[in-house]
């Protein structure tokens, strides 16, 4: 009996311990997961991106990849769109060009329209 418990215990605590390294492993792949290693919140990028691009965002994504940690934020300036990247340790802003795809979409909305 006491040998059955042992058993049981050794066989819980090693599935246990296989569980916590894949989840750990998985939050390297899982964007969802993925942003508890940003230092920067997702308001705080924010933020940092419509004062740069001086306008409002429509759009945010946490993104990891070779290059990083970093937010990727679409910001409407006026008639201009704006790809803002915001590093997620820093809260700097790492990268900002013109979206010149959105406005294609606008010509062709105007376009289908007439």
């Amino acid at each position: 009996m006491i040998r059955n418990t042992a058993l049981s215990l050794v066989v819980a605590a090693i599935a246990a311990t296989a569980t916590a390294a894949y989840a750990a492993k998985d939050n390297s792949e899982n964007d969802a997961l993925a942003i508890t290693q940003a230092k920067v919140s997702l308001a705080q990028a924010v933020t940092a991106a419509e004062q740069h691009a001086v306008g409002k965002a429509s759009k945010a994504e946490f993104e990891h990849d070779h290059k990083g940690v970093y937010y990727e934020i679409e910001v409407v300036s006026g008639a201009k769109v704006y790809d803002v990247k915001v590093d997620a340790n820093s809260g700097a802003v790492i990268a900002a060009t013109e979206d010149e795809n959105d406005h294609a979409d606008d010509n062709e909305r105007a376009d289908d329209n007439d």
